[in-house]
């Protein structure tokens, strides 16, 4: 999945859900069910995500919505296998971007 984001430090949790096309309480569940996200948080509680936040936020999405992962089991994957999980994920977003850049081309012939 490619996210369309623009380069900022900070994205609310509004922008962050736009651009995975789910639900804020999806992204605030998240949150709390793994470790590996830590947005920060203002004076009133909104909470501001970082580019990393993005990318853990990515591997989750592929995980649990893309692959059909439980989130036990996403838990687990992502502890036991992270770096071989990170390196694959990587793949399939380069990927991705090669299909949408070739796309892109054969449209406009």
């Amino acid at each position: 999945m490619h996210i369309d984001l623009p380069e900022k430090r900070y994205y609310g949790i509004g922008e962050v859900a736009d651009a995975f096309d789910v639900n804020t309480s999806l992204i605030r569940f998240w949150e709390k069910e793994f470790d590996v996200l830590k947005p920060k948080k203002n004076a009133k509680g909104n909470r501001k995500f970082t580019p990393q936040d993005i990318k853990n936020l990515q591997l989750i999405y592929h995980l649990v919505k893309e692959r059909g992962f439980t989130l036990e089991g996403a838990k687990t994957h992502l502890k036991e296998d992270r770096l071989k999980t990170l390196s694959t994920f990587d793949v399939i977003q380069k990927l991705e971007k090669v299909k949408a850049e070739l796309i892109k081309i054969k449209n406009q012939l």
